[in-house]
């Protein structure tokens, strides 16, 4: 018989970068604020008597669906347990910590805090690959189409390469101890499907080449850890040519930035989150205050210095 456990346990789940500039669709991270913040959702589980007994709280809350049955927390409990063939009643709380279409995996971190929480609620019917397996299942409902590169890292944590074979949908690749990443959400929200509708549905062979080219090299020189090739490749032919005009101040800020030393420049996602990448923690420091004063748009936006984070989702 599936155990259920007792008492009450918490779910954090961190938030990542679909992409990484170089790696459209197969390339994702997750982040750490140095100052030990958490940046990302947590989910909430207990026993109910039946039923599945949700509820909603933290900063961006506002912006769920009133109807707690339209939350993806809640159709991912009803999704669990009809995996499960199981008609146990749970109480599930989302503590909505991040913005809905800021690029930084939102809907991910819900997703997979609260499928997390319920393997663990339920003493891991399921292994970490078929876990992986259902997150993606789940986020591919939601958005039509199966992409890992926010599910696995936010999960698995570290930088993670899509490979979507028959056995393994994901494997981590070395990243850089000494990088810092500042991310930057400038306060308003943008549509993944309206993003990616900016891109074109056809790329000249060229530019097919060269997204091949740039990706593997970023890999290699990852393994190699060689930090100079691997900044040179971490370049986005694919996506942000299309999508950099329509994030209001990217452009400028991405100027801004390699003015002040950042390394590199890309956008977090389909945006608008943008992230900057530096081997050198005073100007990290820097890059965030520019940010603070001239990205940041609207009540609510924040800037982060990161390191990438190497645990993942975990019980807190």
């Amino acid at each position: 018989m599936l155990k259920v456990s007792q008492g009450t346990l918490t779910v954090y789940a961190p938030a990542s970068m679909g992409n990484v500039g170089v790696g459209f669709d197969l390339l994702g991270a997750a982040l750490a604020p140095i100052d030990g913040s958490l940046l990302g959702d947590r989910v909430t589980i207990s026993t109910a008597s039946s039923g599945i007994d949700y509820s909603q709280t933290g900063e961006w809350a506002h912006k769920l669906p009133a109807d707690g049955k339209d939350n993806i927390v809640y159709q991912c409990a009803a999704f669990f347990l009809a995996k499960l063939h199981r008609q146990d009643g749970v109480t599930i709380c989302l503590e909505k910590n991040l913005p809905v279409g800021s690029g930084l995996g939102s809907s991910a971190s819900s997703v997979v805090a609260a499928l997390y929480a319920l393997n663990e609620h339920f003493e891991q019917p399921f292994d970490q690959q078929t876990l992986l397996g259902l997150m993606g299942e789940f986020e591919g409902k939601i958005s039509g189409s199966v992409h890992y590169d926010n599910v696995a890292p936010c999960y698995l944590g570290g930088m993670q390469l899509m490979l979507n074979s028959s056995h393994k949908a994901c494997a981590a690749i070395p990243s850089f101890d000494n990088w810092y990443w500042v991310v930057a959400y400038p306060g308003i929200s943008l549509s993944t499907a309206q993003m990616r509708a900016l891109l074109p549905e056809k790329y000249d062979k060229s530019v097919a080449i060269d997204f091949g080219r740039y990706l593997s090299a970023f890999v290699h020189a990852s393994y190699q850890q060689d930090a100079v090739l691997a900044i040179e490749m971490l370049k986005d032919v694919l996506a942000e040519p299309y999508r950099a005009s329509a994030i209001p101040g990217y452009t400028d800020a991405r100027a801004a930035l390699t003015a002040l030393g950042m390394l590199t420049t890309g956008i977090s996602g389909s945006g608008p989150t943008l992230f900057s990448v530096t081997d050198d923690l005073a100007t990290a420091e820097k890059a965030k205050v520019w940010l603070m004063e001239h990205y940041i748009s609207e009540q609510g936006g924040f800037a982060h210095i990161c390191k990438l984070d190497q645990l993942g989702t975990r019980c807190v």
